[in-house]
């Protein structure tokens, strides 16, 4: 059973968090160099992440300054950063590139909201499945005779106390990011 818990808590926080990497690669129109975390660009045939290739710093509140170690590839970064689905062209003056990122309007901004809501439902939607594959598993082991009726209540009941918890903390996370867009 304890086995059981461990596992059903692990892969709850392993949604939470993945969670939380979304929304931290949503646009928010603040510089945030976590955007570019999934860019990837061809540095000698090898696809490599900017943070690797590149000083990235946020210089005002709204421009992201990423300074290459190698000139070389500077060009191939600003590529990358054009292919991506980031939607903001970066500006090269031969020696750094910025990122300006404009301010949302309104309707981005609601956009963006629906966008996080949609995410938290999804997350909940998995933190709930996990719920339930955890609680087959202790039923599992009541059919086998492992464990006696009490004891698969009490692990329901732990199990369900778990799932609440961690959509609560869904609901924070989302929460948060909400107000984050929605302030100007």
């Amino acid at each position: 059973m304890k086995q059981i818990f461990k596992k059903t808590e692990e892969n709850m926080q392993k949604s939470l968090d993945s969670l939380i990497r979304e929304y931290t690669s949503i646009r928010a129109g603040r510089a945030n160099p976590a955007i570019l975390d999934k860019v990837m660009v061809d540095y000698y045939g090898t696809p490599t992440a900017i943070n690797q290739l590149a000083a990235v710093s946020v210089s005002e509140a709204r421009t992201l300054v990423i300074q290459p170690w190698d000139i070389s590839c500077l060009r191939g970064i600003e590529k990358a950063i054009q292919t991506s689905d980031i939607g903001i062209n970066p500006q090269n003056d031969g020696k750094v590139l910025r990122i300006v990122f404009p301010p949302l309007t309104e309707d981005r901004r609601r956009e963006i909201v629906k966008s996080i809501s949609k995410m938290s439902e999804d997350s909940k939607v998995i933190i709930r499945n996990i719920r339930r594959d955890s609680i087959d598993a202790l039923k599992k082991l009541k059919k086998d005779s492992v464990i006696t009726e009490d004891d698969l209540k009490q692990s329901e009941k732990h199990i369900q106390d778990l799932t609440d918890k961690f959509c609560k903390r869904i609901d924070e996370v989302s929460e948060k990011k909400e107000k984050e867009i929605m302030e100007i």
